[in-house]
């Protein structure tokens, strides 16, 4: 386990479920940035689509549903557009929330680990 030029010290169970934690938190991490990365491209994809939709003459939109496109009134797909943004956006924020409450926890472990095991440890990424 020793990477630096820190003496050996002993990794005790506690220590061990820190690490753990630590790389599981690390995990969640990577996938949130997915997950909001996703989330942000909806939003603008959504946007994008509410704009489209100021710009038609049309007074029934083909609007998809599941996997069948039909014919849906234009302030159905207005309202239903807002309505799919609105989750979008609390979903972003969920997102967002969570991701700054892992990022607490793992600087948390990273203070711990590295006030124990100094240099010996790794907990950055490559």
């Amino acid at each position: 386990m020793q990477q630096g030029s820190g003496s050996e010290t002993e990794v005790t169970w506690e220590d061990q479920q820190n690490i753990n934690k630590f790389g599981r938190l690390n995990t969640r991490f990577h996938e949130l940035e997915d997950e909001i990365k996703v989330a942000k491209e909806t939003s603008e994809n959504l946007e994008d689509a509410e704009n489209e939709l100021i710009l038609t003459d049309e007074e029934t939109i083909r609007f998809q549903i599941g996997e069948v496109f039909a014919r849906v009134s234009k302030e159905e797909v207005e309202s239903r557009l807002e309505s799919m943004k609105e989750v979008t956006s609390k979903n972003l924020e969920k997102l967002e929330e969570e991701k700054e409450s892992v990022l607490a926890q793992m600087a948390e472990l990273k203070k711990i680990l590295y006030g124990k095991f100094k240099d010996s440890i790794n907990l950055e990424e490559d």
